[in-house]
């Protein structure tokens, strides 16, 4: 059994894929080729934006987020003190202070209430960086609390950046992830709920100028002419053969939403009242990068998984605050994210689990 089944994604798309791989190699232009801009124009109008700015990674699309923003030294950036590394990373990577915020025991996601004790405390130390922006994350495939925090940000004159690296195919009252922020971000890493075969990724914005700006910081920093480089930027482009991947992926990605949303009613279903499974609010849809239990003996439940031959992770067993790349910070770890860090399992999650699987997996889970 596989984790996120790819060998299985592949063979449902197979002739599709092996078309679009030979036509890029043979027409031969491996970057940037049209299938770029084709699948930039699809991903927009899927979102419901006007930009879509493809980039080499996931990764590299935060931290080009940030420079778009003019984030940098003296600034601080509100992220979750529970996702994964990057988040924080690419705040620090610019010269800006990572401030970690708890999240919700019951969505994984940035909490509001948090966020807004960490502004006010920030404010009143007098001396610290200056608050610029909110970094959310829509974790596990689910999107933030985009109603208050826009509310927020709008009230504080903070930027809001959406990291849906996790969250491509989300949404919240019919508004899809990577349309919420100032900037949004995504990554199309292979086990994501859009993945390629390799390492990708893209923003999203309404605003000209951001996205003018990240073509030129995507390719570095080049002005309007190839060889006149106007700012320092990345070597960041989402090559031809991954934008042809992701192209036929595309053509199947609504039918893998709703599958995935399907598996994970299964395992609510199987789970109810015997431990605790994610929450989808009213009004939310996730993409499911990964259905992710909370246990008190999720140790023992894991080990019982690996021994029937079933893969499980633990997303995250360390919080930001607790990450050793930012001890110097002194910030103690929130609560709520550091009692998921001791209790947090993802199970097998992809649109190709059946049922008779599903049943399996949640009988070894259950098992006594």
């Amino acid at each position: 059994m596989q984790f996120r089944d790819l060998h299985r994604q592949y063979e449902a798309m197979r002739a599709e894929m092996d078309e679009a791989l030979l036509g890029v190699a043979r027409s031969g232009a491996y970057i940037m080729g049209s299938q770029v801009a084709e699948l930039e124009q699809q991903l927009a109008d899927y979102v419901g934006v006007k930009h879509c700015i493809s980039c080499g990674n996931g990764t590299d699309a935060l931290s080009m987020a940030l420079m778009a923003l003019n984030i940098g030294p003296g600034d601080a950036v509100f992220v979750p003190d529970f996702t994964f590394f990057a988040t924080a990373e690419a705040v620090a990577m610019v010269g800006a202070t990572p401030v970690f915020v708890d999240v919700n025991k019951d969505t994984f996601n940035i909490d509001v209430d948090d966020l807004i004790k960490k502004y006010y405390a920030l404010i009143e130390q007098g001396d610290g960086p200056t608050p610029v922006a909110v970094m959310a994350v829509d974790l596990f495939g689910l999107p933030a609390d985009y109603e208050r925090l826009h509310e927020f940000c709008r009230g504080m004159a903070l930027d809001l950046i959406e990291d849906g690296a996790q969250g491509f195919g989300g949404s919240l009252q019919g508004r899809r992830n990577c349309s919420f922020g100032d900037i949004a971000t995504t990554s199309f890493f292979p086990a994501k709920p859009l993945g390629c075969y390799g390492d990708g990724g893209a923003l999203f914005t309404d605003n000209d100028d951001y996205a003018a700006l990240l073509r030129s910081l995507r390719v570095h920093g080049k002005g309007t002419d190839k060889y006149d480089n106007v700012r320092l930027g990345f070597n960041s482009r989402l090559d031809t053969l991954q934008a042809a991947v992701l192209q036929v992926k595309m053509h199947h990605f609504n039918e893998e939403v709703e599958a995935v949303n399907r598996v994970a009613r299964k395992y609510d279903e199987l789970l109810a009242g015997k431990i605790k499974s994610p929450k989808v609010p009213d009004g939310y849809t996730s993409s499911w990068a990964q259905y992710t239990i909370q246990a008190e003996n999720r140790d023992e439940i894991q080990a019982r998984l690996k021994a029937a031959g079933i893969p499980s992770m633990v997303y995250y067993p360390r919080a930001m605050s607790q990450q050793t790349a930012f001890a110097s910070l002194g910030q103690e770890p929130c609560p709520v994210a550091k009692r998921l860090t001791e209790t947090v399992l993802s199970l097998p999650m992809h649109p190709y689990l059946t049922d008779e699987e599903i049943e399996h997996i949640v009988s070894i889970v259950l098992t006594a």
